[in-house]
């Protein structure tokens, strides 16, 4: 399959994602600001999921920019990937519609947890094809991938404290990931400028 196709579909699906995460906030009846009161917990709920789509989308292109063959594992580990991102908007629906309750917030960090291991998994696959060594040389042992799993544990269990100190978890990992990884770049830059010399 063309690297240019599977990047073009996971841009397609996350482009979705977000449109129906935008849907969720309905627009309010009546024209006084006090209407907009009720949709705070829904915004705050759609802006730390559109930050998680974002980073998502950013990595996502950093990562199949440095992919030089695509095949069948790493077409099923992107679906596998794409699953669990296109709950966010249910999970953050339903959070943000029940003011950060206890399950909700529960729910909302399995599923962050999960398409975290997804896209832990599409890393591992990427990084077992061979042909894919640049990769392997930027990723390294991906410890910041680890930290965010291990805070998103934290943050479920957290949340049967206080819902707010899972939120808060959840938030630390969205500022761990918010500045874009530059490893791929700042390799493929040391490879450009090795090129040109």
């Amino acid at each position: 399959m063309n690297k240019a196709r599977l990047e073009a579909f996971s841009d397609g699906v996350i482009a979705i994602i977000i449109t129906i995460m935008v849907l969720e906030i309905k627009v309010p009846e009546g024209v006084a600001l006090a209407t907009l009161k009720p949709l705070i917990p829904k915004f705050i709920s759609y802006v730390l999921s559109f930050t998680y789509v974002g980073i998502y989308w950013n990595n996502h292109h950093h990562l199949l920019h440095a992919v030089k063959k695509i095949n069948g594992k790493i077409l099923w580990a992107n679906l596998f990937f794409l699953f669990w991102l296109s709950l966010f908007p249910v999970a953050a629906g339903w959070m943000g519609e029940n003011h950060f309750a206890l399950w909700p917030v529960i729910v909302y960090g399995i599923v962050l947890f999960l398409a975290a291991i997804g896209y832990t998994i599409l890393v591992m696959v990427i990084k077992s094809n061979g042909e894919n060594s640049l990769i392997v040389e930027a990723i390294g042992n991906d410890s910041k991938g680890k930290l965010s799993l291990l805070f998103y544990i934290a943050g479920i269990g957290l949340s049967f404290i206080s819902p707010w100190l899972g939120m808060f978890m959840y938030f630390i990992v969205a500022c761990i990931w918010f500045i874009p990884d530059k490893r791929i770049e700042h390799l493929f830059e040391q490879e450009n400028s090795t090129k040109i010399n």
